[in-house]
């Protein structure tokens, strides 16, 4: 019998498949922790990560809250797409990481949107 990270494990791997970044239209790579949800913007033909956040950054050092909910992850959101419209990038292809399109993952994907990124 699998582990619920066993699973979310195998599932990315069957995403990660048919979801490549390339430099014209990079990978949003999602990964969220029970305390914490982080994004980057990954060019995967050069191995290069061209943006990253988290909700670690300094933008939330102020907040004495809890940083693994859905106000914070469209927080990330709007930002990772604030950071990917200052290096020129508009149209990304979304990894959710093997998580369901649900909850803090939905939250983020939407605020991108509404930030400007497309996918």
């Amino acid at each position: 019998m699998e582990s619920t990270r066993e699973a979310r494990i195998r599932r990315h791997e069957r995403i990660r498949k048919n979801v490549f970044g390339l430099s014209d239209r990079p990978r949003l790579s999602i990964y969220r922790s029970l305390n914490h949800i982080y994004a980057q913007i990954i060019d995967d033909f050069k191995r290069d990560t061209i943006v990253s956040t988290s909700s670690l950054d300094k933008e939330f050092k102020g907040k004495k809250s809890h940083k693994g909910n859905i106000e914070t992850a469209k927080q990330v959101g709007g930002l990772i797409a604030k950071k990917a419209m200052e290096k020129g990038i508009k149209k990304v292809v979304f990894d959710r990481g093997g998580y369901p399109y649900h909850g803090r993952i939905k939250a983020l994907a939407d605020a991108a949107r509404e930030a400007g990124l497309e996918f």
